[in-house]
């Protein structure tokens, strides 16, 4: 069976990425979650994830000893071995463009990403509206995601980015709830969209498993001392 290790569920964006792919399309996989501490070279940590990949990073996918790391990687290692998934879109034009996409995520979005870190648990709208008004890259970052899903919610007519859920909207996730968390202001037709992606099976157990996990971590929650 594969085995993913990942990170905390409340804080783990690229964790979240392979783990909804998998758990969205009944993929039967093994959890392994490896908590996040203070990141030494002697950490549990550590000593897990270096074991695995020269990285030292999460998430981490091992099928039968093989292991594969980055979710990008991860992502069209599991399109290949379940095709009859149809983990990315059907056609040639719209393959290309969800992994355009999807890469464009992975290498770009920093000003959101370092302004809003995933915090599935909080609730911080307060500093959404300051990080609004202060960060214009983040509003750039922002208006960038929501002219990109609305055009996507247009051409394919929903409900998910290209029709049905793909890997796309596993990539994506992580930015919904950041939207969320940090209420950061977005057009109805993206807000709806968020609502549908977190009511999905897949997002809806990551959600809830992340507000099961009460584990405070202060070097992963710069807004806040404690809960």
């Amino acid at each position: 069976m594969l085995k993913l290790y990942i990170g905390n569920k409340n804080y783990s964006s690229w964790s979240m990425r392979p783990w909804l792919v998998l758990k969205q399309s009944e993929i039967p996989f093994e959890e392994v979650k490896v908590r996040f501490d203070s990141f030494g070279s002697g950490s549990e940590f550590r000593q897990t994830i270096d074991a695995l990949t020269p990285v030292g990073k999460v998430p981490v996918l091992v099928d039968d000893g093989f292991v594969v790391w980055d979710t990008l990687a991860i992502a069209e290692y599991l399109a290949e071995n379940f095709p009859e998934k149809a983990l990315w879109p059907q056609s040639m034009h719209a393959r290309a463009r969800a992994r355009s996409i999807c890469a464009e995520m992975h290498s770009g979005f920093a000003a959101l990403r370092s302004a809003c870190p995933m915090n599935v648990e909080a609730s911080l709208p307060d500093i959404g509206q300051l990080i609004w008004r202060d960060k214009p890259a983040v509003r750039i970052d922002v208006a960038r995601i929501v002219a990109m899903w609305d055009e996507l919610l247009l051409q394919h007519k929903g409900p998910m980015l290209f029709g049905k859920f793909s890997i796309t909207d596993a990539y994506f996730a992580p930015v919904a709830m950041r939207l969320k968390t940090y209420a950061l202001p977005v057009p109805a037709s993206i807000a709806a969209y968020i609502g549908r992606l977190c009511a999905t099976a897949g997002v809806k157990a990551w959600i809830d498993d992340a507000l099961l996990e009460n584990d405070f971590r202060d070097f992963e929650e710069p807004y806040r001392l404690s809960r």
